[in-house]
């Protein structure tokens, strides 16, 4: 300890850190600004130099983030934040439980016009999320202390930009049909910002907007002057990204059971493995960071491990951001010509139409059995992706607590027998329900199709089955925004 601080809130920056710096015309007092990725659990440190330009640093991997992408909404949710924070001395916090920390200023000026609660969100070593982004403690101690010393170098405060993904055409072309979209765009205006300028963006919030820019925004003006280059960058990514729609792009939307981990924190393949894969992935760029160096971390307890080992999911959606769900390929299309072959004594036959054996004893179809699918709201309370999009993806039905559900049978029947499933209501910061058709009578490859006698007229329905729904597991790590005095 060194006047009531520990040691390793002073151990300076690495010198292999300091000679990248003198590498890139950096000075360790230089003022900073952290950007930090979800998706890609990544987080960058950038520095300004003379001419008042920023430019990379350092890249770090994340060991662990928690919830979904998309913003914190409420405390307890689990949501690492999305956004644009500042960071002063005074959130700096030697005395961490967590190794180090520093608070990243959640909530903001935004989140509080948004209605967005929660407190204590942090950077922090320790690979254990519950809603911060978890560093190495290696890692935490070499951010502490790049903060720490441009803090000395006269920095006032430095801005913390949280991001869902990397704001390229290529995800924005992905993720367009996402219910984050619309917030998601408003993110890019001030990443553009940087992008283009290499300059901090100043911000504002305009009712429930951020508003980015330079002076005009810092004197609190809500229609700030667009500069040209800022101008160019969205154009054209605006017209790559209608490229990129037009030419097919599916769009997606990516799930979590738990929020994701930086790939170079787990194990690692063969050596012999590696350098094959190598060979066939020539056009990926290479990692900012050595998986070699990161592996030797201690990683400490890490939060929910088994969600970390389901990984993320990308399902396409529609336009309202709901699953599409396509039919087996070997699933017969119902028409009505299949309708009436299944009538009795109807003795026609076209090519795909299901015949209808008139001396065969009437067999029992066999019920179709419904999968209940969720689509995770924006501000989704639920951290498993089990409760988000249920079986779609794990083929087991999953719990779907205060939120309307709908059936889907695995193969559909005879039109004539389709009726619409009920609707209920939709609760408050739950996921949003998504009510197709309930379907009842013949069923896919697997049912077999048998008619009644000529007299019966028209073959037995069969009823959709609910699905049994699952007990989720409690979490394992508590929201540390709930603690009265916590120490991150």
């Amino acid at each position: 300890m060194g006047g009531g601080v520990p040691l390793r809130a002073l151990t300076p920056v690495p010198a292999k850190t300091l000679a990248l710096m003198a590498q890139k015309g950096m000075s360790a007092n230089d003022p900073i600004l952290i950007r930090a990725y979800k998706k890609e659990a990544e987080m960058e440190v950038w520095k300004r130099g003379t001419n008042g330009q920023y430019a990379l640093l350092k890249t770090f991997p994340i060991c662990r983030w928690s919830g979904q992408l998309g913003p914190k909404t409420k405390q307890g949710d689990r949501q690492a934040p999305e956004g644009f924070y500042t960071v002063t001395p005074g959130q700096m916090n030697p005395n961490s439980s967590y190794y180090l920390s520093f608070d990243t200023g959640y909530p903001n000026n935004y989140d509080r016009a948004n209605g967005r609660t929660g407190n204590y969100i942090m950077v922090h070593g320790t690979c254990s999320s519950s809603g911060c982004f978890a560093m190495t403690d290696e890692s935490m101690g070499e951010l502490y202390a790049l903060a720490r010393d441009s803090f000395a170098g006269g920095q006032r405060a430095f801005q913390f930009q949280s991001y869902p993904f990397r704001m390229t055409a290529q995800n924005f072309a992905k993720y367009r049909n996402d219910p984050n979209a619309p917030f998601w765009k408003n993110l890019k205006e001030g990443s553009d910002y940087f992008e283009a300028l290499r300059e901090e963006p100043r911000v504002n919030v305009c009712g429930t907007r951020y508003v980015f820019g330079g002076q005009d925004v810092a004197a609190g003006s809500c229609s700030p002057k667009v500069d040209t280059l800022v101008a160019e960058k969205r154009a054209k990514d605006n017209h790559d990204i209608a490229e990129l729609v037009a030419k097919g792009t599916p769009a997606t939307r990516v799930v979590y059971d738990d929020g994701g981990q930086n790939p170079v924190f787990r194990p690692q393949a063969p050596a012999s493995t590696l350098a094959f894969a190598n060979l066939t992935k020539k056009d990926e760029p290479e990692a900012p960071y050595d998986p070699k160096e990161y592996a030797r971390h201690h990683l400490g307890e890490v939060s929910r491990p088994e969600s970390l080992a389901a990984g993320e999911r990308e399902v396409e959606v529609d336009a309202k951001g709901r699953p599409v769900m396509l039919a087996a390929a070997e699933a017969p299309i119902p028409t009505k010509a299949a309708a009436a072959a299944l009538k009795a004594g109807s003795d026609k036959t076209k090519p795909g139409s299901v015949v209808a054996k008139t001396n065969a004893a009437p067999e029992p179809l066999k019920p179709a059995t419904p999968a209940r699918i969720m689509v995770a709201d924006a501000d989704v309370d639920s951290p498993s992706y089990t409760k988000v999009l249920g079986s779609l993806l794990t083929g087991k039905a999953s719990p779907t607590p205060a939120a309307d559900a709908a059936t889907i049978p695995a193969a559909a029947a005879a039109p004539e027998t389709i009726q619409p499933a009920p609707k209920s209501g939709k609760a408050t910061h739950t996921a949003h329900a998504i009510t197709v058709p309930t379907v009842t009578g013949a069923v896919g490859q697997k049912a077999k199709v048998a008619a009644e006698p000529a007299k019966a007229g028209k073959p037995p329905a069969a009823k959709a089955v609910p699905a049994k729904e699952a007990t989720a597991k409690d979490g394992l790590v508590k929201d540390g925004a709930a603690k009265a005095t916590p120490k991150l």
